[in-house]
């Protein structure tokens, strides 16, 4: 395990993107959002790149991101919902990073996304019962870490702290 990279797993809406980079701020670690280092070296949203090139090629990008960024120090990772789908992904993670994984229920994920327009696997009539879904196939997934912690009940601050603690350990 290596505590110079933290990496953030869990279903979208789960809080990786805010609580990693309060994280970040608050031990001296940058951040690097997954997607976001897609989108800049893509020139093209996520969304963009679903509908353009479908999933399996975004996927393909993802993995290669991941591994790029896990050649760096003294980061905190945000990764896409999806991102452990793969087992080369799982185990990149779980080789080059103290893996985090947020937990939070389906009705307050939903709560949190209702209103985002870009999130592709969103798009359906019925986005409650695909988060639903979603989540029960990808559980095992997000169960590969080092330490989880349920977003529901707890302020972001909260969660930072519960996770600094973990790694000072």
């Amino acid at each position: 395990m290596n505590k110079h990279n933290i990496s953030l797993i869990g279903f979208m809406g789960t809080g990786k993107t805010t609580i990693g980079k309060i994280l970040a701020e608050k031990i001296g670690y940058d951040f690097v959002d997954v997607d976001e280092f897609i989108v800049k070296s893509e020139g093209r949203s996520i969304n963009d790149i679903f509908i353009q090139d479908g999933e399996e090629y975004f996927r393909d990008i993802e993995t290669n991101a991941l591994h790029k960024i896990l050649e760096g120090e003294n980061q905190v990772i945000s990764t896409g919902g999806g991102l452990v789908l793969r087992e080369e992904n799982r185990r990149a993670l779980m080789e080059g990073s103290f893996v985090v994984a947020l937990k939070a229920s389906p009705k307050n994920i939903y709560f949190r996304l209702k209103d985002c327009e870009e999130r592709p696997l969103l798009k359906g009539a019925h986005p409650e019962k695909t988060i639903r879904s979603l989540l029960h196939k990808r559980y095992k997934f997000y169960s590969k870490n080092h330490m989880s912690v349920a977003t529901d009940k707890l302020s972001v601050d909260e969660v930072v702290e519960i996770i600094i603690k973990e790694i000072n350990k």
